[in-house]
C-alpha cells in the first residue's frame, strides 16, 4: 500500500498495521520548495518534504473528525505564528495539486495564521480506499477522536474498505471485542450519542445503556446519569437487573402448542443461526421470534451474522 522510503527511492510495502511511522519521516530531511508552475508535477517523487503553496492543498474528503476544539485550534495558531509549523502535514499528489492525508488541524491553524506555504511530507497513496484507511487509522491511533467518531470510523472501514472486524482490529492494534463494543454505540439513541460526544457520560455508561431493552428506558436512565452523576458501576447494576424474570416465574405454564409450519420455520432458523430459536404465534397473524444467545461472544457472532446477511440484501 503505502511506500517506505529508503535513500529517496520508493519500495511498495503494506504499512497500515504498523502505526503512525508510515506517515512521518524517519529522519530529518532537507526541504525543497514547490514553485507555482511545478504544483502537482513530479518534482522529485515521493518521500520528500516540500514547502507547498497553501491554496494548492485540498482537504481530506475522508477526514473522520467532525469536531475541532476551537480553543485548542486557536492555541495552535498562536504557536504557529510564533514558531512556524514544526511537524509537516502529509499529502499525496493529485491532478493539479495535493490532497491532505493527515494534519488538518495544522493546516487550519496555518491558514488562520496567514501562512502562504506549508511544509508537507509527500507520500504515495494509490487509491481512495487507501486514503480512507490512512485517515481513519491515523486518527484512531493518535486517540484524537471521541468514542462516537471512533465507532463511525470502524464502521466505515468495514462498510467502505470491505474489512472484517478482525481485520480492523489488527490494523488499529485493538482486540476484536473492542471494535465490536465501539460499533455497538451506534445503536444508541442519537441523544445519548451526542451526550457521549460531549463527555456528559463515559464509555462505561454507554456500554451499560446498550444492554437495556427499550429506547425509552435507555433515555430515562441517560437523563438520570446526567442529572445525578451516577457511577458506571451503578448503571451496570441497574442495566443487569432490568427486564429480569423473577425467580420461579413461568414454571407452571403449560406447554405451548406449535403447528408443523411453525416448527419447520423454527428448525430453519436454528440451522441458519446456530442457536435456539422460538417462534411465538399471537392473534391476527402477529407474533414474535425469540433468539437465544449464551455469552457475549455468542451475541457478537449473531450480530456479525446479521450484518453479513443485511449486506446481501
Amino acid at each position: 500500500m503505502l511506500p517506505q522510503v529508503h535513500d529517496m527511492t520508493t519500495q511498495k510495502k503494506t504499512v497500515l498495521g504498523r502505526g503512525l511511522s508510515a506517515l512521518i519521516p524517519k529522519a530529518p530531511m532537507k526541504e525543497v520548495s514547490i514553485r507555482q508552475d511545478e504544483v502537482g508535477s513530479d518534482t522529485g517523487g515521493v518521500g520528500i518534504i516540500a514547502r507547498i503553496p497553501m491554496e494548492h492543498v485540498r482537504p481530506n474528503p475522508f477526514q473522520p473528525r467532525t469536531e475541532f476544539d476551537q480553543e485548542a485550534l486557536a492555541e495552535l495558531t498562536r504557536s504557529i505564528v510564533e514558531k512556524g509549523v514544526i511537524q509537516p502535514v502529509t499529502v499525496r499528489r493529485v491532478e493539479g495539486g495535493y490532497q491532505l492525508v493527515t494534519g488538518e488541524r495544522r493546516l487550519r491553524a496555518a491558514q488562520n495564521a496567514g501562512l502562504t506555504e506549508i511544509p508537507a511530507y509527500i507520500i504515495a497513496v494509490d487509491s481512495d480506499e487507501e486514503m480512507l484507511e490512512l485517515a481513519l487509522i491515523e486518527n484512531i491511533q493518535r486517540e484524537t477522536l471521541n468514542p462516537i467518531e471512533i465507532a463511525h470510523a470502524y464502521k466505515r472501514l468495514i462498510d467502505e474498505c470491505h474489512l472484517t472486524q478482525e481485520e480492523v482490529a489488527e490494523k488499529v492494534g485493538k482486540d476484536r471485542t473492542t471494535v465490536t463494543n465501539f460499533i455497538r454505540l451506534l445503536r444508541l439513541p442519537i441523544e445519548i450519542q451526542v451526550g457521549l460526544r460531549k463527555d456528559l457520560i463515559q464509555m462505561g455508561h454507554a456500554r451499560a445503556l446498550i444492554t437495556i431493552p427499550t429506547e425509552s428506558m435507555q433515555l430515562r436512565l441517560f437523563k438520570k446519569i446526567v442529572d445525578t452523576g451516577m457511577s458506571v458501576r451503578k448503571v451496570e447494576q441497574l442495566a443487569k437487573s432490568t427486564g429480569k424474570v423473577p425467580e420461579g416465574a413461568g414454571r407452571k405454564s403449560t406447554p405451548r402448542e406449535v403447528s408443523s409450519a411453525v416448527q419447520s420455520i423454527e428448525e430453519k432458523l436454528r440451522q441458519t443461526l446456530g442457536t435456539k430459536v422460538i417462534v411465538k404465534e399471537k392473534e391476527q397473524g402477529r407474533g414474535e421470534i425469540v433468539i437465544e444467545y449464551y455469552s457475549l461472544d455468542d451475541l457478537d457472532r449473531l450480530l456479525d451474522l446479521f450484518a453479513s446477511l443485511e449486506k446481501l440484501q
